[in-house]
């Protein structure tokens, strides 16, 4: 079994928010594959379904993005999912836009729902990493993630998630073919 974990902020008010883009290609996986709602509280809302032979579950922690480990956590250790078999989407301030980058284990870079997944869970799970630029100073990260996209970044970055949803069956087996894949 895998575990799929978008991450993102709840509400309306930050849906097409730059960090919201683990929330966004999770709905696009869902969606396509037809996933069943299994569970929705106030920490998070879970999906079942199959993505070619395997079972997959998808989460979205309905928590602030800080909070983000802990129904992770809780969801890996109720179905027993093997951190191997557990991916997370984000957002990525170091990597140019719609670029992306999978990477098991390793640092958080600042990113605050993965510091969380970490404090919980440790680091050795994967990291589907998109990129969304930099606003060029440090000073500008906060404001910057809980904004929109522009029209053509929007553009851009779904024609990006179009393809990473094409391809998600390929990253559980093979991560360098998935990558191959969607720079086509």
């Amino acid at each position: 079994m895998f575990l799929i974990c978008g991450l993102g902020n709840p509400g309306k008010k930050f849906e097409g928010t730059r960090h919201n883009i683990g929330f966004k290609l999770a709905d696009k996986i869902t969606k396509h594959f037809n996933f069943d709602l299994v569970k929705k509280d106030k920490i998070k809302e879970l999906f079942s379904g199959k993505i070619d032979k395997h079972k997959v579950l998808i989460l979205k922690p309905l928590t602030f993005m800080n909070l983000s480990g802990k129904s992770v956590l809780d969801t890996a250790s109720f179905y027993k999912i093997h951190k191997k078999n557990i991916f997370v989407i984000h957002d990525d301030l170091d990597l140019q836009l719609a670029k992306v980058k999978v990477k098991r284990g390793g640092g958080n870079g600042g990113h605050n729902g993965l510091s969380s997944i970490d404090k919980f869970l440790g680091k050795e799970y994967h990291r589907i990493r998109i990129g969304i630029d930099h606003p060029g100073s440090k000073d500008l990260v906060s404001n910057y993630v809980l904004n929109n996209f522009s029209n053509d970044e929007s553009d851009l970055l779904d024609k990006k998630l179009e393809k990473i949803k094409a391809n998600i069956s390929i990253i559980l087996n093979d991560i360098p073919l998935f990558l191959t894949k969607i720079s086509e």
